[in-house]
C-alpha cells in the first residue's frame, strides 16, 4: 500500500505541499490595495478555489514548537491575515496574526515578488482597510486567501524558495522532541534501507468531513505502550526514513484531494496506475451508470470487456487499480480496506455487480436501468426527504463492505440482506406512497441469492430479471400466489384499503402453510363474482393459481428461513412486475370469453 502511495506522490520536497486558496488579495505593483477576487465560482459549493502546486507548509509539530502561534505565509485563513473573526482579540490569534506578517516582511528581504505585500503592510490602517474589504465581499474567517501582485501571484513564483528552505530547518530544528532516538538504524518500510526512523509522522489532511480533525490525522501513530516495542517510541514502531514518511503523506494527501469520494461516513480514494479516461472509468459506471433500459445496454462495462478480451485495448489490459477506504478517528487515519487488481478484473466485477442486480420494474416489467451505488445503500435504510441525512444513517463499516462487494465481486453480507428484506416488507405493509417499493430492493436481494449460490448452477439460473414461472423453490411460489391473490382482489372488490397483502404479507411470508390455505379457500368467492361479468378474467386467475399451486405441492411450508422469505419477496415481486406479453393475453383472454 504504501509503494503504491509513494508513487503518486512524485517528487517531494519537506518543507512544500499543494494547497488551495478561496480568494485574493489584489494589490497594484506599488502595493496599494485593489480589491478581492474570488479564485473559483463562488455558486459552485464544490469548487473550494485555485490551488497552487507548491506553497510552503509547517509540520504539525513544528506549528506547535516552543509554544509560539505560528502561520503559514502567503496563504492563510482571512481572520489570521486580517484579524477577523469572533477571536481575533484573543492573544493567540493575534500572535498568529502578528507571525504572519512578521515573515512576508523577511521573505520581501529575498524575494522581489513579495515587495509589494510588504509595502501594503507597511501602510497605516492597511490592515483595517482589508478587513473592511473582505468583509463586503463576504470572505468567512475560516477562508483561505492568498496575494495577487498585478497578474501574478506570488505563490507562482520561486524567488522566495531559498528563504523557505531556511526558515524550514530552523523552525525544524526547534520542534525536535529534546529526547534521543533509539541508537542504531533500521530498515525503512518503503526502500529497505538502513534509516533512522521519524518519530513523528507528518499529517493526512482532508478527512475532517469522515471523522478526521482539521489540522490532519496521523497515517502511523503508536501511543500505548503495549503497541511500542524494543525501545521505540511513536511512529518509530513502523519504521520509516523523514523523507519516506513526507513522500508516503504527500502521496496520499495528493489522491484524497483529486481522487477521492465521500461514500457515507467513509472516504473512498481510487486511482488506477496510468491514467483512464473518465468515460471508461469503471469507478462512474458504479456511482453514474449510464441511464438506459435496455438490457444489451446495461452498463458500458460489458463493452468495455469485450474489446479488452478481444485484444482490442492493450492499454487497459496490463492496467492496474488501487482502492483505499479511510475515515478519520481521534487523531489518526482509519483504513479500513485496501484493495487492489487487474483492471479487466475490476471491470469483470462491475459487469457482475449490474447483472446480479438486474430486475424489472414494477409499472412496466420492462428492465430497470442500472441503479447508482448511493441508491443500492440508500434502500438499507428508511427513506426520507432528506437524502444527506439518509446517508449519515448508514454505518461506516457496512458502506465500506459493499464497495469492496461490488469491486471485488464478494458476497454481499447477510446484515444487507436481512436489512433490505426489512424495507422490503415495511415499505409493502404501510403502502406509503413516500418510499415506494423500488427495483433496488427486489434487485438486492436477487443479488443476494445470485452469489450465495454461484456454485449451484440450477438455483443460479433460475434467478432471473424478470418473473420465472419454473423456479424450483416453495418458497418463491408461495410469494408468487399472494401477488396473484392480491391482483385477484382489486379485480373483484376494487380498492378496498388494506387488502390481503397489507393485511397478510408478514404471516405469509414467515408461515405461508398457516395463511395460504385459508387465502385460497376465500378467493374462490371472488372468482365466482367475476364470472358473472367478466368471465375470461376469472378463468384467467382460476388457471394462473391452479399453476402456481401445483408448482407450491401438496403443502405449502409451514416456516420459512429469512432466507427463503427472501425468495417469497422476489416471487412476489416478479408475479407483480409480470411481462406485458402476459398481460395482453389475459386482456385477450377476457374478450374471447365476453
Amino acid at each position: 500500500m504504501i509503494q503504491a502511495l509513494a508513487a503518486q506522490a512524485g517528487q517531494v520536497e519537506p518543507g512544500f505541499a499543494p494547497q488551495i486558496a478561496r480568494w485574493a488579495i489584489h494589490l497594484s505593483a506599488q502595493g496599494d490595495l485593489l480589491g478581492v477576487l474570488p479564485l473559483g465560482d463562488l455558486t459552485d459549493k464544490r469548487n473550494k478555489g485555485r490551488e497552487f502546486l507548491i506553497c510552503p507548509q509547517f509540520t504539525f509539530s513544528q506549528m506547535k514548537a516552543g509554544g509560539t502561534p505560528k502561520a503559514h505565509p502567503f496563504r492563510e485563513s482571512a481572520g489570521t491575515i486580517a484579524l477577523m473573526g469572533e477571536d481575533s482579540d484573543q492573544p493567540k490569534a493575534r500572535g498568529k496574526h502578528a507571525y504572519f506578517w512578521t515573515l512576508i516582511k523577511e521573505a520581501a528581504k529575498q524575494a522581489q515578488s513579495l515587495m509589494p505585500v510588504a509595502h501594503f503592510a507597511a501602510m497605516a490602517d492597511s490592515i483595517d482597510a482589508l478587513r473592511s474589504m473582505l468583509d463586503v465581499a463576504g470572505v468567512k474567517p475560516a477562508e483561505t486567501v492568498t496575494f495577487l501582485v498585478g497578474d501574478s501571484f506570488p505563490l507562482d513564483r520561486d524567488d522566495w524558495h531559498a528563504w523557505w528552505r531556511g526558515v524550514f530547518r530552523t523552525v525544524g530544528a526547534a520542534a525536535v522532541a529534546p529526547t534521543t532516538p533509539p541508537a542504531g538504524t533500521v530498515r525503512c518500510f518503503l526502500t529497505g534501507e538502513l534509516v533512522e526512523p521519524t518519530r513523528v509522522f507528518p499529517k493526512v489532511t482532508g478527512l475532517s468531513d469522515v471523522g478526521g480533525m482539521s489540522v490532519g490525522d496521523a497515517l502511523l501513530s503508536f501511543k500505548q505502550s503495549s503497541f511500542c516495542s524494543y525501545g521505540f517510541e511513536q511512529s518509530e514502531n513502523a519504521a520509516v526514513s523523514e523523507l519516506s514518511a513526507k513522500t508516503i503523506t504527500a502521496g496520499l494527501n495528493k489522491l484524497i484531494s483529486k481522487s477521492s469520494r465521500k461514500l457515507a461516513g467513509t472516504k473512498i480514494v481510487f486511482w488506477f496506475r496510468r491514467d483512464v479516461p473518465a468515460e471508461e472509468d469503471p469507478r462512474a459506471f458504479l456511482f453514474d451508470p449510464p441511464e438506459t433500459s435496455e438490457p444489451a445496454a446495461q452498463s458500458r462495462a460489458s463493452a468495455l470487456l469485450d474489446s479488452i478480451r478481444a485484444g482490442s485495448r492493450p492499454d487497459l489490459a496490463d492496467n492496474t487499480y488501487h482502492a483505499l477506504t479511510l475515515s478519520g478517528a481521534s487523531g489518526r487515519v482509519m483504513v479500513r480496506d485496501w484493495m487492489e487488481g487487474s483492471f479487466e478484473a475490476l471491470l469483470s466485477n462491475v459487469n457482475a455487480w449490474f447483472d446480479d442486480l438486474s430486475i424489472v420494474r414494477l409499472k412496466d416489467g420492462t428492465l430497470a436501468p442500472p441503479p447508482k451505488f448511493l441508491t443500492v445503500l440508500l434502500s438499507t435504510v428508511r427513506r426520507s426527504k432528506d437524502v444527506k441525512k439518509d446517508l449519515d444513517r448508514i454505518p461506516a463499516p457496512l458502506a465500506a463492505k459493499m464497495w469492496r462487494v461490488a469491486v471485488r465481486n464478494e458476497p454481499i453480507p447477510a446484515e444487507v440482506h436481512a436489512q433490505v428484506l426489512a424495507r422490503f416488507k415495511a415499505i409493502i405493509v404501510c403502502n406509503k406512497e413516500d418510499e415506494p417499493l423500488t427495483p433496488v430492493h427486489a434487485g438486492l436481494l436477487k443479488a443476494f441469492h445470485c452469489r450465495r449460490n454461484r456454485k449451484d448452477d440450477s438455483m443460479r439460473d433460475s434467478l432471473q430479471p424478470s418473473l420465472n414461472n419454473d423456479h424450483p423453490s416453495p418458497a418463491y411460489q408461495c410469494g408468487r400466489l399472494l401477488a396473484v391473490l392480491a391482483a385477484l382482489q382489486r379485480a373483484a372488490l376494487g380498492d378496498v384499503g388494506a387488502g390481503v397483502v397489507e393485511r397478510f404479507y408478514p404471516a405469509a411470508s414467515t408461515t405461508p402453510g398457516l395463511v395460504l390455505g385459508r387465502m385460497l379457500r376465500n378467493s374462490q368467492f371472488h372468482i365466482s363474482k367475476l364470472r358473472s361479468d367478466r368471465a375470461g378474467l376469472a378463468a384467467w386467475f382460476d388457471q394462473q393459481i391452479a399453476e402456481i399451486v401445483t408448482r407450491i405441492g401438496a403443502q405449502p411450508p409451514r416456516a420459512l428461513s429469512l432466507e427463503q422469505q427472501s425468495l417469497f419477496a422476489l416471487g412476489y415481486y416478479q408475479q407483480k412486475a409480470r411481462p406485458a406479453a402476459q398481460e395482453n393475453s389475459k386482456d385477450a383472454g377476457q374478450e374471447t370469453n365476453s
